[in-house]
């Protein structure tokens, strides 16, 4: 379901797999998220080695000092945020996570909107 719905409006990731995990899955907080991470890898690495023949077919170049930032970005705020996640406790982790549903929520309905963007 989570596949589906990542498919058909462009978002996922832990967005839509952690509370899946959580809500389905049983899972608490602190195991649904460096389960998500890892389900995420694995979607990733699959869609690239697939997009590398795009790459090739098209003869595009992949910037390594892009990816050396992005990914850097990444392990820190992965490392930031899995040091934070054991210090607080659950339910404040699921308000946390609520929270922050609600905007990105809100920040695509808003960017998704044409009269909003258009105003």
């Amino acid at each position: 379901m989570v596949g589906i719905v990542k498919g058909f409006v462009g978002v996922g990731g832990g967005f839509l797999v952690v509370p899946a995990l959580v809500l389905l899955g049983g899972l608490s907080m602190q195991q649904a998220v460096p389960t998500s991470l890892l389900i995420i890898a694995l979607k990733s690495f699959t869609g690239f080695w697939k997009y590398t023949e795009v790459i090739a077919t098209e003869e595009l170049t992949l910037d390594p000092m892009i990816i050396l930032g992005v990914a850097s970005i990444g392990i820190i705020g992965s490392w930031l945020g899995s040091t934070l996640a054991f210090r607080l406790p659950q339910a404040t982790l699921k308000q946390i996570f609520g929270v922050f549903l609600m905007v990105m929520g809100g920040f695509i309905l808003v960017q998704s909107s044409p009269e909003l963007v258009a105003g």
